[in-house]
């Protein structure tokens, strides 16, 4: 790992890389976390309608402190918006929508991914930062497509991205994109395909920092 000059997404870089990737008028839930910034990125030109499992449909980026309403959060109980259209539904309504197939895209954070498309993004210890699973079954099963984003390695410089998943799962088989600090990764029937990586890093050190064997993305594949 002797690259010295790359430069490493963060968390703000990491929302934007994800709302660059979503098309015009897909449904699209956003979990607790980084996901949450993806709506702060997409371009005011492109229509997304954000969904949040607590009963919000057409959810727009966090408001200004002025116009802040102590009464309209996120499922991660964050302040945000209401883009004209928008509107709130009973929260079995909101779980219909998930259950039904309705959403074209659920973007998850995680602890680990495994390389066949495992989740784990919950915990039992009450020490870890998201200790109960909420809504992220639902919505890892009933989503079209899941997509992680999470930084590549814990504080303490361990892989998150892994042959098999040490913390109980979330879901099995569901992820088919990972956006990390250091690089965009398909999940694969071959396991992790690199699509990209941070500016300055190398093949062989992002290796390095991943549990998973690698292989580079074929040009045209998508998530």
């Amino acid at each position: 790992m002797s690259d010295t000059q790359f430069a490493p997404l963060s968390r703000k870089d990491m929302a934007r890389r994800v709302a660059q990737d979503i098309p015009e008028g897909w449904y699209v839930n956003l979990g607790i976390g980084i996901p949450t910034m993806v709506a702060d990125y997409v371009p005011s030109s492109r229509e997304v309608v954000f969904h949040s499992e607590n009963g919000v449909l057409g959810m727009g980026p966090a408001p200004a402190p002025e116009d802040a309403d102590p009464y309209l959060i996120n499922a991660g109980k964050q302040q945000v918006t209401l883009l004209r259209g928008g509107a709130y539904v009973h929260h079995a309504d909101s779980f219909a929508m998930i259950r039904g197939g309705h959403l074209d895209l659920c973007v998850l954070g995680a602890f680990e991914v495994a390389e066949n498309g495992d989740i784990a993004n919950w915990a039992t210890s009450a020490n870890d930062t998201a200790p109960a699973v909420g809504g992220a079954m639902d919505l890892a099963a009933g989503a079209k497509r899941l997509w992680v984003v999470m930084e590549h390695t814990t504080k303490e410089g361990a892989p998150r991205l892994v042959k098999k998943c040490g913390y109980p799962l979330t879901a099995m088989r569901a992820v088919r994109r990972i956006y990390t600090n250091l690089a965009v990764l398909d999940v694969t029937a071959q396991g992790f395909a690199v699509v990209e990586m941070a500016p300055g890093l190398s093949f062989e050190n992002l290796q390095a920092r991943t549990d998973a064997p690698l292989q580079m993305a074929k040009p045209g594949e998508t998530a």
